[in-house]
């Protein structure tokens, strides 16, 4: 297994999938038995808040940061080995916060959980640079597009600043016809290429009715990516049904032990996502999230 057990989720320009691929990388780490913890990170402009039914006065990591609430007061469980820690929407309440407590935050999740993701908030404020150099490692987030892998290089920049390192690249909604090949986009950057998503109409499609792709559409081509990333960046037996385009699209041929194909949509291993107090998210909850934070894609 690696070593790197906190990943902050990263990119230069909002709509890229970054909220997507730190939703479906934490559920299939999930299913595979991992207890798995996503934060919003995006101080400023949150949104993951949709993924637990929060009112008014419901705990959040503002209350964490402004010393007013512990980080378990913040953590709500959305499915067995999975939990949520939102960030607030109120502009007041942003005001009152103090970013710095987010390494305490992160250092206790650390200790609770087998894998923390950290979803950043684009653009460059000292809010975003800060879960740079508290993960173990940074995974950066574009879509083949210039200007996405040209905003790329401000996060690179931004994570060097900060003390941290970069993973690799993820590059979502690829497809095969692309002008330029994605190794040469990840050399460009000077990074490692992680993976690759492709252009998959299922993904819009799970938004929607409120479940990650990989639960809703598991032996799809972009939730087979997702669930190939998650395994290759932890070294996790993470299941790839059988029946998946990527699972047939694989380097099995090597001689290499097959993939596991028993992944179902409830075949989340039972267990210790229990610690949020009851507290549980339905997935209907998960579209609106998604929904807010991709809607530019």
């Amino acid at each position: 297994m690696s070593h790197e057990t906190v990943y902050a989720i990263a990119s230069g320009k909002g709509g890229v999938g970054k909220t997507t691929t730190t939703v479906n990388l934490g559920t299939a780490l999930a299913e595979a038995g991992e207890r798995v913890a996503i934060v919003d990170a995006d101080l400023g402009m949150a949104n993951l808040a949709g993924f637990v039914s929060l009112s008014p006065d419901s705990t959040t990591l503002y209350d964490v940061l402004a010393g007013d609430a512990s980080i378990d007061d913040a953590t709500y469980r959305l499915a067995d080995n999975i939990v949520a820690v939102p960030s607030g929407t109120s502009l007041d309440e942003y005001a009152e916060t103090s970013p710095e407590g987010l390494r305490e935050a992160v250092d206790e999740l650390r200790s609770q959980f087998d894998y923390v993701f950290l979803d950043v908030g684009a653009g460059i404020s000292h809010e975003t640079v800060l879960p740079l150099g508290l993960a173990d490692a940074v995974i950066l987030v574009s879509t083949p597009e210039p200007a996405a892998v040209h905003d790329s290089t401000k996060t690179l920049e931004l994570t060097d600043r900060s003390g941290g390192s970069v993973a690799g690249l993820v590059l979502t909604r690829t497809r095969p016809d692309g002008d330029i090949s994605h190794e040469e986009i990840a050399d460009r950057l000077e990074v490692p290429l992680l993976g690759t998503i492709p252009e998959d109409p299922a993904a819009r499609d799970s938004v929607y009715a409120g479940t990650p792709l990989v639960v809703f559409e598991p032996d799809g081509p972009a939730s087979a990516a997702y669930r190939r990333l998650a395994a290759d960046l932890t070294g996790v037996d993470v299941p790839i049904p059988s029946g998946s385009d990527e699972s047939e699209d694989s380097d099995a041929d090597d001689g290499s032990a097959p993939k596991r194909a028993t992944a179902t949509a409830d075949s989340s291993a039972t267990g210790s996502a229990d610690d949020a107090d009851g507290r549980e998210a339905a997935h209907d909850d998960v579209s609106s999230a998604i929904t807010e934070a991709e809607s530019d894609s």
